[in-house]
């Protein structure tokens, strides 16, 4: 049983990997995920607990974050929104940072300038203090009770209560106030990613306008079922996903594809929910309810994506863990050890201690590596990618093997005339009408493919004795002649010679009156951009492209020729293709990864196979959602690269945030320890290092 919980007062990355540690160790829950970007809490329970289990969860959750308070989402898939306005909270903080701030001006000018060696501006610092830091003091003493010592409160507790015993007042009270300001500013950035995130998931539509006896009713879209009919006026989104049945209008589908330009739909078209209708009247049948919509199906993607987690973004967590307890440790040793063993005055070393406590908080790794992470997978989102999770986004930048499937992922998956051989003293006008005339009663899709490269209208009621001839072709008779359109085998059946040719791609043989007229060639048109895809991603360092296919061996092979891959296996069965998948894993480079990307219709044994799997244009798949960690919202596969290049983006603000904080802050403890660094400086590599990681953090977001 999986139950889902709303987090508030959740305001830090770190807090949120406590949480989750302190809840797995709750009897009765068997796992436990926080999204901090949407703030809500999946938590697995075994059926004994199911009962108690969210008095527990709030137990577990007050003794380890009590700011923390949490409540339980009923309906996972409601139209219905909840945000949380932090505007009085912000404001009422930044109140007291500025009075505390103003109260620490006036102590530092009363005790340099007016009573200097008086009790008055002691008075004052402990004033400011108290407003800046009382919180801090008090939270770490709660968690000290608690059994949780080793933490960024902790920490700022020590050494700036040190520093008052020792005497160095503005320095105590610097601290605080300067981490306080680098509290706000995380706040600022954290909220501010967080809410780009949330605008990607706006996508959510308010209402449906329900068509019933008559009458148009506005309802909440979870209560339209299968079969209803609705209207989208200009400027509405459209609720459920559904079939066009009367009107015409232009979608704006940026929020589901990440593309500007407007798409057409008019009657008998399929439409997504999360669309924005922007201009004519649209009349829809709907085809799936809102749970099972385009839209709730993003939605679930974007708020899962958090709870996997990045291998880097895990050892981050592991390290603060550890991180903390030796850096106090270390502290007391600077402290101690020298002014027993070596001389020297107890207060200077014990100065180096706390700045030592100072400089080594963790804020900069555990709040900014985590925010760089959700902040590429939203930037993806922007793009028309949805990545499921952070360890797929880092294993996006080791692809060594990239896998693809043929019929719509590298060519349209429709069929088209590519060419048309004419026999001797006939023209390719003449062979294309007759062809068009035989296929006017057939719906096959080659059949189309001829009407459509005709393109006029054919008088249907002067064909007469219409035949399907099965697994050879059409018979037809007009204006007193014959016309025969089929495969090689009806031209062989009716003794007709003809030239058997060898293009590549399905063959059209045409015949009038028992004379052969000519080939038509239909082929799978590729897509635009499968060339420049390939070309991309061996810029890219891919070392290997392959294609499976179930098509042609020789047709596949063509294509494989002219898009410059690397291998192709055509004709193969599903089972074959998972086969292939296992030999290509087994040729991979130690951390290299594999990744298949299919139209996820029926390759879901091998994209789940596979290291990454990705699915084309699979918004409206059930099987492709549930199969892919990947979804590339249209039908180009160029994406690919783009979510590629995001991944590496991110990658590289994260490693120039965890090379810049622990290069700084080694610089700083070691001044600390020789007693170079003052507590000025110590501030700079505590609260300066971890605002410029965190604004560097959210250069991902911002990833054109």
């Amino acid at each position: 049983m999986i139950k889902t919980y709303t987090l508030k007062g959740l305001d830090c990355p770190n807090c949120a990997a406590k949480i989750e540690k302190a809840l797995k160790k709750v009897p009765g829950v068997s796992s436990a995920n926080i999204n901090f970007v949407t703030a809500t809490l999946q938590v697995e329970t075994n059926d004994k607990q199911a009962h108690n289990i969210t008095q527990l969860v709030k137990d577990a959750i007050y003794k380890c974050e009590p700011k923390v308070t949490i409540m339980e989402k009923y309906n996972k898939h409601s139209s219905d929104t909840h945000k949380h306005d932090h505007g009085n909270e912000n404001k009422s903080q930044l109140i007291k940072l500025i009075l505390g701030a103003v109260v620490f001006g006036v102590g530092f000018f009363l005790e340099h300038y007016l009573l200097n060696g008086s009790y008055i501006p002691l008075a004052v610092f402990i004033a400011s203090y108290l407003m800046l830091g009382g919180e801090i003091v008090l939270r770490a003493l709660k968690n000290i009770t608690r059994g949780k010592i080793f933490d960024e409160n902790f920490l700022m507790s020590i050494a700036t209560i040190g520093a008052f015993i020792i005497g160095k007042y503005p320095e105590a009270v610097a601290v605080m106030l300067f981490y306080q300001v680098g509290e706000y500013f995380q706040e600022v950035a954290v909220r501010r990613s967080k809410k780009s995130i949330a605008d990607l998931m706006d996508i959510r539509p308010d209402f449906a306008n329900l068509k019933k006896n008559g009458k148009i009713v506005k309802v909440t879209p979870s209560t339209v079922n299968i079969g209803d009919i609705i209207i989208v006026k200009p400027g509405e989104k459209i609720p459920l996903d559904g079939i066009v049945i009367e009107g015409e209008a232009m979608l704006d589908t940026m929020a589901l594809t990440g593309e500007s330009v407007p798409r057409k739909a008019s009657i008998s078209d399929t439409v997504l929910s999360g669309c924005i209708n922007q201009n004519g009247l649209l009349t829809i049948e709907v085809t799936k309810t809102f749970g099972e919509s385009t839209v709730a199906k993003i939605i679930d993607l974007v708020e899962n994506a958090g709870s996997k987690k990045a291998p880097t973004e895990k050892f981050i967590t592991t390290f603060s863990r550890y991180y903390t307890p030796v850096v106090v440790g270390l502290a007391m040793m600077i402290s101690v050890i020298p002014p027993l063993f070596m001389g020297g005055m107890w207060g200077d070393w014990v100065s180096r201690g706390l700045i030592f406590l100072v400089i080594s908080c963790p804020c900069a790794l555990v709040v900014s590596i985590p925010l760089g992470f959700f902040g590429g997978i939203g930037g993806a989102s922007r793009k028309g990618v949805l990545i499921k999770g952070s360890n797929y986004l880092e294993a996006l930048n080791n692809l060594d093997i990239v896998v693809f499937d043929k019929t719509g992922t590298l060519t349209k998956g429709v069929f088209k005339v590519t060419n048309i051989l004419p026999a001797t003293g006939r023209s390719e006008g003449e062979v294309l009408e007759f062809a068009a005339i035989a296929e006017a009663f057939s719906n096959h899709p080659i059949a189309l493919s001829i009407q459509v490269a005709y393109g006029k209208a054919i008088d249907k009621e002067a064909l007469l004795g219409y035949e399907e001839i099965s697994g050879q072709g059409v018979s037809v008779r007009v204006d007193g002649r014959r016309i025969l359109v089929g495969s090689h085998r009806l031209m062989e059946q009716n003794q007709i010679p003809f030239v058997e040719s060898k293009a590549v791609g399905t063959l059209v043989y045409v015949a009038v009156n028992n004379e052969y007229v000519g080939c038509i060639v239909i082929s799978d048109e590729l897509k635009s951009d499968s060339y420049t895809t390939i070309a991309m991603l061996k810029s890219r360092g891919v070392r290997k492209v392959v294609m499976l296919t179930g098509d042609n061996p020789q047709i596949a092979e063509v294509i494989a020729n002219g898009l410059k891959l690397d291998e192709v296996y055509g004709g193969l069965l599903p089972n074959q293709k998972v086969a292939k998948v296992e030999f290509f894993c087994e040729q991979k480079r130690a951390k290299g990864k594999l990744a298949f990307v299919g139209d996820g219709i029926n390759d879901a044994p091998v994209l789940a196979r596979a290291d990454v799997g990705v699915v084309m244009g699979g918004i409206g798949s059930d099987a492709a959602i549930k199969a892919a960690d990947v979804v590339l919202m249209t039908d180009e596969p160029s994406k690919l690269v783009e979510a590629i290049d995001v991944a590496r983006f991110t990658k590289r603000v994260v490693w120039q945030n965890i090379l810049f904080a622990l290069g700084i802050k080694g610089v700083f403890l070691l001044l600390s320890a020789f007693g170079i660094a003052t507590m000025w400086e110590a501030v700079f590599a505590d609260v300066g290092v971890s605002i410029l990681a965190i604004f560097n953090a959210t250069r991902v977001m911002k990833m054109k």
